[in-house]
């Protein structure tokens, strides 16, 4: 049967608006002491009794025809022995059609028995929901059909029930003239194609009924703004008049783009509990088969019951997670209605810009574009290969078909429903019933949106794009918040706001994972409670993975440190809208020290000014080792010299933030650089050797000069975190700054660093690890102790707490 014969466990047809309400046990219907039974009709009272009397008469018949000669009497009275339990059947139905005539007519008979006989039964019903109860009568019926059936046929082949049924198709076929025994075989082979697509086609989708899904809106945070466009949604989806009745209609498809772990499932399972229609997930590789068209049953299959279920509930949400492996026919495309964002020609290192394709003229911006995408010769028949592979292999997408499958569904024409309203019908003359409106709300998340294909985001399939970006500040403070309240802790709200600030890309899946880590840290120290230590170690743990349990030699950690604080004292001084978050010597997988500086609020701009104090601090460690160690520097500054020189390179050509306006980027694609022709020399000798390369080189040697004036300057602080690194390995920002300015820190004194007594000592120390260095002996210099630096000597080096600010931009160097 289609699905246009199914019942509606509603009770309402076709009015999609009425909700399916979910009664809780407690709220379950019960019948008032004055309430009687509502009369039924004679078919409700006597089709039992009547399929009874039909199918003793049936075995009746065909025990005659088993024995043709025994006479009708004696035939009667052996079945009327035999078939006992029918008879009993028959008579236990009439005392219930008794019943149920009394309860019509009498009240008390009616009460006494349906809320205090059967009131305990009657209300554990209403445990289950509706579509649930729906699809156990369901299976009760076709199961009572088939015994039934069983029975029958067991009397005519004086057999059991259960092999009777198998009997059937070898009667019936041993039954058929030749020519229709061909047929049937050839019917039978198509028919195991058929349930081998129909097997390949299940699978990959979930589907959840109101009440299965436990997430609420409340537990999502950080993404309000968006949480309130979602919410909106589901209103119209359960109240499709509000918008309708004005002229309107109801947004069908939501968008949720962003970066991975910010919470796009997590709306998606919100939803799900929220609302009180069903929630059908999609997997990411459900349309992902081996055999072309299986992608399209599966897509034809899924819609099918999405609008059974919408007609069921009133309205069904369905969500497509990691939805670029179903649109890959944006790569083709260049992007869809992303384009303007993936290929945009200037770099974006942690800067969002102004959109300035919208103050250009469309079509010749479409001109500029069709002639930038063909690139050179050698381009070409990349790009073609890569449309040939997208064609013939689906290209991640499902498959030949799917896609364009799934377009059609989302937007393409309702037949009317059902076998008997469409054929039926209208061979009888009549005009089928319109199909009716399906409430099918469609979300999709993906990370990848530019490979979206343009005609799925297009209006009335996906109505709505929203971006579910990083949380901010506030939105870090309730994350935080809602997951430490899940666990024991001692962290006070400045805690909680120094946290929120120093992780200033946490997305919800890092916080709670920061958060499940301390607790980790927690528990391996036999702690019920977690601390702010044990939030500390958790954020370096997975920001700079496990420290190497490696030691130093003398004049290397000196090096190490000296390089160190020479970024740490020239980041303190120049950054004026960055604090220094934590500084270490110990040594990572991949560097043997570094410097984190985070952002004191949540910006979204960098200015000309902003970039040259990054790259003085990256050239800091250039100038600092050739100014402390006579002119003499390591290799481990060779990080700091590509960032600072790419940083230099977008000033210059790319930013405007140099002596040039052109945009170098769209220059080189066109081929207007110079030298690009030219197979013998190489992309960067044509840079280096070109006039914007010098005026690169310029830039840098200048920055390099006002950090070495700059350090000369502060040489005393440079001896001082060089000495405090070397002591505690690790310090927080607060305690450098702290050492820097010749303040109390929270751990440190920095007033002990800035006497006579230090100076002295730490300029000793420092000339003979020169010493040492420059001759490469192996003499062991030891480390003067200061003492007093320490304002607690609970403090361990590992478990330093981290300061407060944002947007981390790290410098590393490696040995």
């Amino acid at each position: 049967m289609s699905d246009g014969m199914e019942p509606t466990v509603n009770g309402h047809g076709g009015d999609l608006t009425t909700e399916l309400p979910i009664l809780a046990p407690e709220t379950a219907p019960t019948l008032g002491p004055l309430a009687v039974r509502p009369r039924s009709n004679f078919w409700d009272r006597s089709k039992i009794l009547l399929l009874l009397v039909v199918l003793w008469w049936l075995l009746l018949w065909a025990a005659m025809t088993n024995n043709p000669i025994e006479p009708f009497s004696d035939a009667v009275r052996s079945q009327l022995t035999s078939l006992w339990w029918i008879e009993v059947l028959f008579g236990l139905e009439v005392v219930r059609q008794a019943h149920y005539f009394v309860s019509e007519r009498s009240a008390g008979w009616n009460h006494l028995w349906a809320d205090g006989v059967f009131g305990g039964l009657h209300r554990a019903t209403h445990r289950i929901s509706d579509w649930n109860r729906f699809r156990i009568a369901r299976v009760i019926r076709i199961a009572v059909v088939l015994l039934i059936i069983a029975i029958i046929l067991a009397g005519f082949y004086h057999t059991s029930p259960f092999v009777s049924l198998f009997q059937v198709p070898a009667a019936l076929y041993s039954a058929l003239p030749l020519l229709a025994q061909i047929v049937f075989g050839f019917f039978f082979v198509i028919l195991q194609f058929v349930g081998l697509f129909w097997f390949l086609s299940k699978g990959g989708i979930d589907t959840y009924y109101p009440g299965d899904v436990k997430t609420r809106f409340t537990d999502v945070w950080g993404q309000d703004s968006v949480l309130d466009r979602v919410k909106e949604n589901i209103i119209f989806l359960k109240d499709p008049d509000a918008i309708e009745a004005r002229g309107g209609y109801v947004p069908g498809g939501i968008l949720l783009w962003g970066p991975p772990g910010t919470g796009k499932t997590l709306i998606a399972e919100a939803v799900a509990g929220e609302t009180h229609n069903p929630f059908v997930f999609v997997d990411p590789g459900a349309f992902n088969n081996m055999f072309f068209g299986v992608g399209v049953l599966k897509v034809k299959g899924l819609f099918r019951k999405l609008r059974r279920l919408a007609l069921r509930y009133g309205g069904v949400v369905v969500f497509f997670d990691e939805a670029d492996s179903l649109g890959s026919r944006g790569a083709i495309s260049q992007g869809g209605v992303f384009r303007s964002a993936v290929h945009a020609p200037s770099p974006l290192v942690g800067a969002e810009g102004c959109n300035g394709l919208t103050y250009a003229d469309p079509a010749m911006l479409a001109q500029v574009a069709s002639t930038s995408q063909a690139g050179s010769a050698d381009d070409r028949p990349q790009l073609s290969r890569q449309r040939m592979m997208g064609m013939g292999m689906g290209g991640g997408g499902g498959g030949m078909g799917t896609l364009q499958s799934l377009l059609s569904e989302l937007s393409g024409l309702n037949k009317p429903r059902g076998l008997v309203n469409r054929v039926i019908r209208r061979a009888l003359g009549f005009k089928p019933a319109p199909p009716p409106k399906y409430r099918i709300l469609v979300m999709m998340a993906t990370n990848m949106p530019e490979s979206l294909d343009e005609a799925l985001l297009r209006p009335g399939r996906i109505d709505r794009v929203y971006k579910v970006g990083y949380p901010s500040k506030e939105g870090r403070i309730r994350t935080y918040q809602g997951y430490f309240a899940k666990v024991k802790h001692e962290l006070t709200l400045e805690n909680i706001e120094r946290l929120s600030v120093i992780t200033p890309y946490a997305t919800g899946a890092t916080i709670k994972d920061l958060v499940n880590e301390a607790l980790i840290n927690s528990i391996r120290e036999g702690r019920e409670v977690i601390s702010w230590g044990d939030v500390v170690k958790a954020k370096q743990l997975k920001e700079f993975g496990p420290p190497e349990d490696v030691e130093y030699i003398e004049r290397e950690r000196h090096a190490v440190a000296i390089h160190e604080a020479c970024h740490a004292v020239t980041a303190a001084k120049v950054r004026r809208d960055f604090v220094i978050d934590v500084a270490t010597i110990e040594k990572g997988g991949t560097y043997l020290g570094l410097v984190s500086s985070v952002k004191a609020q949540d910006t979204f701009t960098l200015w000309k000014s902003d970039f040259e104090a990054s790259i003085m601090v990256s050239l800091a460690s250039l100038a600092g080792e050739r100014m402390f160690f006579e002119g003499d520097n390591s290799s481990g500054l060779s990080g700091d010299l590509e960032t600072a020189t790419r940083i230099a390179t977008y000033m210059e050509g790319y930013w405007g933030m140099g002596s040039t306006v052109a945009n170098h980027g769209v220059t080189r694609e066109q081929g207007v650089t110079g030298g690009g022709d030219d197979k013998d020399r190489t992309k960067e000798n044509r840079l280096l050797n070109s006039p914007l390369g010098s005026r690169i080189e310029q830039n840098l040697a200048r920055l390099v000069e006002e950090c070495r004036t700059l350090l000369e300057g502060h040489r005393l602080e440079v001896l001082a975190v060089a000495h405090a690194l070397e002591r505690f390995k690790t310090l927080t920002g607060e305690d450098v700054v702290a050492i820097i300015e010749g303040r109390p820190g929270p751990f440190i004194d920095g007033r002990r660093y800035h006497t006579d007594e230090f100076r002295e000592m730490a300029e000793d120390y420092h000339r003979r690890i020169v010493d040492v260095h420059a001759g490469r002996s192996r003499g062991q210099v030891a480390l003067p102790v200061l003492p007093g630096a320490l304002l607690s000597e609970q403090q361990q080096p590992e478990a330093t707490p981290v300061s407060s600010m944002a947007d981390r931009t790290s410098t590393e160097t490696e040995l």
